[in-house]
């Protein structure tokens, strides 16, 4: 159960009433299935930019599966399917659209999963892999965005004497965060968190919400979580989501301390789910 005082003393910050917000893309009507089985259900939600979105919701309600339509994680294996659309502003593109390339929406769109995954390579080359896939091949480049995305992941200072070591000699924490830059290294609009923090001890969370905080002002973020303290702590919109359809979505204060519907405040109160 959260608390209104958990609510109102997180880090997200509720919009000021004369601030503009501006889209940095809106899901509209969209659908998903898994072969025949249709996981979400005309989603109709706005992400607005440099703030932090979380999708809460019980296991299996559509969480993930939404967050991963936008890098189009689900092209990578059979039998799947979109309708409807996700609108990438400013350009209003459908990157949902056949004649999109997936790969571009990825480099455009960066996603850290549930479990540290740095790649079995040196902890330099984890952070340009990006940048090389897109064919950058300058030291002196390399290098530059290497240390910046480093920085900007808190991990610079832990490991810029150590830059050739092998990625999995780090700590989970720090893998995690390495992972966070490598998505950065290649200057992504939107970030995609899928439970970040699940696989982590308390410390190494409390750091990485810090570093959600303070990545808004250079990235949109949409983040999946369980953990309630959690999206009240780092967000600054919520979507509750349920049985593939989004029951509730609005500020996060206004969420947790006011729902507007019943399902919504039964689940954040811990009397359902």
């Amino acid at each position: 159960m959260v608390s209104m005082d958990a609510a109102v003393a997180g880090r997200g910050s509720e919009p000021k009433a004369d601030e503009q917000l501006r889209l940095r893309a809106e899901a509209r009507s969209l659908d998903f299935y898994y072969g025949t089985f249709k996981a979400l259900k005309g989603v109709q939600m706005p992400i607005y930019e440099n703030k932090v979105t979380a999708l809460i919701g019980p296991s299996g309600c559509g969480k993930s599966t939404f967050l991963r339509c936008f890098n189009r994680m689900h092209d990578l294996y059979p039998n799947m399917r979109y309708e409807g659309e996700i609108r990438l502003m400013p350009d209003n593109v459908n990157i949902l659209a056949r004649e999109v390339d997936p790969i571009e929406v990825r480099m455009r769109i960066g996603m850290v999963f549930q479990k540290p995954n740095p790649f079995p390579k040196s902890i330099f080359e984890n952070v340009v892999y990006g940048l090389r896939v897109r064919g950058v091949s300058n030291k002196g480049a390399l290098d530059r965005k290497a240390e910046q995305a480093l920085r900007e992941a808190a991990l610079w200072n832990e490991v810029k004497d150590r830059l050739n070591d092998l990625a999995s000699e780090l700590s989970g924490g720090q893998q995690q965060r390495l992972c966070i830059a490598r998505a950065l290294a290649t200057d992504p609009e939107i970030m995609l968190f899928d439970e970040p923090t699940s696989a982590l001890d308390p410390i190494a969370t409390a750091s990485i919400e810090e570093l959600v905080h303070e990545l808004k002002s250079r990235v949109t973020i949409l983040i999946v979580t369980h953990n309630m303290q959690q999206a009240a702590r780092v967000s600054d919109f919520t979507a509750y989501m349920y049985l593939g359809e989004v029951v509730e979505f609005g500020e996060t204060n206004q969420i947790f301390i006011k729902p507007a519907k019943k399902a919504t405040e039964d689940y954040i109160t811990g009397r359902f789910g």
